[in-house]
């Protein structure tokens, strides 16, 4: 008898479901760091050749910062949401 293969995906294994809450915010702050900094670089320098390293220097920079905000400020928004939504 075989045993059970672990969930994967992309061919790496699943991180268990206790991280989620850590895995969430990290994914979070990736995306919404990534295309804010893309506007914000778009719109100050505009097209030019030198505009990608330009824009992922401002988006590490807003990431690092990005990041550890979330991590702080979520509980504080999750409490925020209770008091505005109701429960079913």
């Amino acid at each position: 008898m075989t045993e059970p293969k672990s969930p994967t995906f992309l061919g790496l294994r699943k991180l268990p479901a206790r991280y989620a809450g850590i895995v969430m915010p990290l994914l979070l702050s990736i995306f919404m760091t990534c295309v804010i900094s893309l506007i914000s670089t778009l719109r100050s320098v505009g097209p030019h050749p030198g505009f990608v390293p330009l824009w992922l220097s401002a988006w590490a920079l807003s990431w690092m910062i990005g990041f550890p905000t979330l991590l702080v400020v979520l509980p504080l928004v999750r409490r925020a949401t209770r008091l505005l939504v109701e429960t079913a």
